[in-house]
């Protein structure tokens, strides 16, 4: 089986595809939020947006300075559109599994033998 178009190998690792599916569903999200969703760490976090904010999947906007520092996260376009082309990439396999499923005969189950009782 070839791996269908818009699947997308950047957004795929879970934390990635966590983080990406978030935001999907929001304008903007506070790092704070999407942090605690997710159960990460900050570092971790920070790691991932980095990776997808260098790919131009989605912006980070900091307001404020030091402790009062409020830093708010987007998909841009692009990432937008790179998650719709991955979500549809993932159905399109879940998918494909399916008619082939349903067409394999299941194996029969072994036959029982049924006691009567008599001699245990």
């Amino acid at each position: 089986m070839s791996i269908p178009a818009g699947f997308d190998e950047l957004i795929h690792p879970a934390t990635r595809l966590s983080v990406v599916a978030l935001l999907a569903a929001t304008e903007w999200a506070d790092f704070a939020f999407v942090r605690d969703s997710l159960s990460l760490s900050d570092s971790a976090l920070s790691k991932q947006l980095h990776t997808l904010e260098e790919a131009g999947y989605l912006e980070l906007h900091k307001d404020g300075s030091g402790r009062k520092r409020r830093t708010r996260v987007r998909l841009t376009d692009r990432g937008r559109t790179a998650f719709e082309g991955h979500v549809a990439a993932l159905r399109a396999i879940v998918e494909g599994a399916g008619p082939l499923a349903a067409t394999e005969t299941p194996p029969t189950p072994p036959q029982q033998r049924h006691h009567s009782g008599a001699g245990r």
